[in-house]
């Protein structure tokens, strides 16, 4: 079992060490739930009330903090604690599953797919025609991987995705299970005797950048034509729908439910909250936040920050709901 002393931990931190423990630490936990050899983190002063009676040996806590850790038990003073846990929890991540062979028999690869050093391919995996997997991509169990598509180095796909023919992924990406990448864009139109709806054929692709993540059971569609393209260093949650010839910039970040309908363009660093939904041929600037829930109908300026149903600026909003709840107080 790996365990840290918690001078150990500190110096790894470069934290400020306030008290001490002769505890070994074998791993993080919430505050409420940590044994004695085990770490937390207290994040918001709300949460400082809890240590108290709190099992934990040690916490993290912000440099404003000015509480004693207690008998036998340490604060680690850090400037950006969120930060700090992350560290402390790749110190205790576990290996990832483990391949018996680098290739499993039962993968089925075309003859003409080029495979690079180090890959590994996972038991019922497919790998069409003309496939290139750089060194050291990770298909596990699963997965499918159409004809022409290109994957940079490093990116590991878990079971269940699917990514269908042309699209190119870049290095040190991660896709959670399920995804689906390069799916028909959805596009019908009514036939001409109203009887019906046409299938529009969709023949563009997905291009997706580095160090990309998307999570499980999202979907990111085709373009009719062109390219629908995700940014380098985008993360997107779980369950998000990005529909056909959107195009991300850099560094954006979609959480759960939320999803772009057609050519949408997200500029840089663009913040999306969960269950949010953004209208087709709409363009949100670099910097721009989208609060939970919201349907943006219209583009929005670089740096603002939205609100509501339809969204508007995230102050006016917040003004018409004290409005109306002063109105039906008063009713």
């Amino acid at each position: 079992m790996t365990s840290y002393s918690i001078s150990e931990i500190n110096t790894i931190l470069k934290g400020q060490l306030i008290g001490n423990t002769n505890h070994s630490i074998e791993g993080p936990e919430e505050i409420q739930k940590a044994s004695n050899h085990q770490i937390t983190f207290i994040g918001s002063n709300k949460y400082l009330k809890f240590w108290k009676t709190s099992k934990a040996c040690a916490a993290l806590v912000s440099e404003n903090t000015d509480i004693e850790p207690g008998e036998n038990r340490a604060f680690i003073k850090v400037k950006n604690v969120d930060l700090a846990m992350a560290h402390i929890l790749e110190l205790f991540n576990p290996p990832a599953p483990v391949f018996d062979v680098d290739i499993h028999p039962t993968a089925v690869i075309h003859e003409t797919a080029k495979i690079g050093k180090g890959c590994k391919i996972g038991p019922n995996c497919f790998v069409g025609k003309d496939v290139e997997l750089a060194d050291g991509v990770i298909l596990y169990p699963n997965v499918c991987v159409f004809d022409e598509t290109i994957i940079g180095k490093n990116t590991i796909v878990w079971s269940g995705t699917i990514i269908r023919e042309r699209c190119v992924i870049g290095n040190d990406c991660i896709f959670h299970t399920n995804v689906s990448i390069g799916a028909d864009g959805f596009g019908f139109r009514p036939s001409d005797d109203g009887r019906g709806l046409v299938k529009i054929p969709q023949i563009g692709n997905v291009i997706i950048g580095h160090q990309v993540e998307i999570g499980a059971n999202s979907c990111v569609d085709r373009a009719k034509f062109s390219s629908t393209i995700i940014g380098d260093g985008c993360k997107i949650d779980n369950l998000v729908q990005i529909a056909h010839n959107s195009v991300m910039g850099r560094s954006c970040i979609m959480a759960g439910h939320s999803g772009l309908a057609g050519s949408v363009t997200l500029g840089d660093g663009v913040i999306i909250g969960g269950s949010a939904s953004i209208k087709d041929h709409t363009t949100l600037h670099s910097g721009v936040t989208v609060g939970a829930g919201s349907g943006v109908i219209g583009d929005v300026a670089a740096g603002k920050t939205v609100l509501g149903y339809p969204a508007q600026d995230a102050r006016d909003m917040l003004k018409q709901w004290v409005a109306i709840k002063r109105f039906m107080k008063n009713q």
